[in-house]
Order: C-alpha cells, then structure tokens, then sequence
C-alpha cells in the first residue's frame, strides 16, 4: 500500500509484516532527508539504555538516547526545534531541525537552556540508497504518513508511538495494534 509520495519531514511507519527485522520491526522513521540519491531518517521509538551524559560526561543531562538506525551506530546524531540557539542546523520541515554546531549545543544543554522537549539524540541513522525506498514502498515495507507532530514530534511518547500510529491508520490495521511484537510468542 503506497499512500503518500515520501519526503522530508514525513514518517514511515514500518508495516505490521515487517518481522524479524531486528531495527526496523514496530518502526517510526522520521525521514530527514529525501533526494534522488537516497534517503536518510531516524527512527523515533526505539529508546536505548543510554543518556547522552553516560556517551559525553562533560553533557550534564539524563537525555535518553535512540536507536537512529542500523547505519553508522558509532556516530551520535540529533534533531531539535531550536535553530535560532543552535547555529548551522540543517532544516527538515515542521520546525524541525538536524544537527548543528555540537560544541554549542552541549554548552546550552549545560545551561539548562535546550530541554528534553528540544532535542533528540541517536546512535546511528536509518539510510536508503538511490530507489531503494521506494522499492521497499512498493513492497509494503513501510506506510509514508504525515508528520501531523510538526515541532512537538520530538518529545513524543517513544515506545507506545507505532502503536499510535497504525491505530490512526484503522482498518486492517487495526488488529496489529494489540498483537504481540513477535507473533510466534502468541
């Protein structure tokens, strides 16, 4: 089921057959970037067991870090929604924001001037080539959605958030919502 056409600032939605895919299975990707020559987003709803004051000790803050996706988990990415106090970020649409001058934003965090509500850290992204994407649309890998959050997406509940989300689409999808993450454990 191909619904919308994918772009920035747009979610993917990890279809309800997407099992046994340890990264993306019960997925929502935030698609920071969109072009012809691939795709790359961050996936929203997989807290890990990290803040980001236990990967950078000078940062005094209890930020939860993300599982961003299966590419490049050694490297630490973020998105905001104050590109006014963090200077060089990159829009995606909505408000939101991708990375910026680093040195900057771990001296705001210290100040106790960007918030929870602020900013969203990640191990890693989430990286299509050229087609690939769309090759996974057409393979009902995933449902393209509208990013109806705008800014307010990043301090979004994380774990019960697919849930929400196919719960909004209805129908079929309807009985996913209360299925179990593996369905051989049923």
């Amino acid at each position: 089921m191909i619904s919308l056409k994918p772009k920035k600032g747009h979610l993917l939605i990890a279809e309800p057959s997407t099992i046994g895919d340890l990264s993306f299975n019960r997925s929502v990707v935030l698609l920071a970037d969109h072009t012809e020559e691939g795709s790359v987003g961050f996936i929203l709803n997989k807290p890990l067991a990290y803040t980001i004051h236990d990967l950078i000790p000078e940062i005094k803050g209890n930020f939860k870090i993300y599982n961003g996706g299966p590419v490049e988990q050694d490297n630490l990415y973020f998105i905001h929604n104050v590109p006014d106090l963090i200077p060089e970020s990159i829009e995606i649409s909505n408000g939101i924001y991708w990375g910026g001058d680093f040195e900057s934003t771990k001296e705001l965090i210290n100040q106790g001037v960007v918030k929870k509500n602020n900013i969203r850290f990640f191990l890693g992204y989430s990286g299509w080539s050229a087609n690939q994407l769309e090759e996974e649309l057409e393979d009902n890998t995933w449902i393209v959605s509208e990013n109806s959050y705008h800014n307010k997406i990043i301090g979004k509940s994380s774990t019960s958030f697919w849930k929400e989300k196919i719960m909004e689409l209805g129908g079929e999808y309807l009985i996913w919502s209360n299925a179990p993450e593996n369905p051989a454990f049923n």
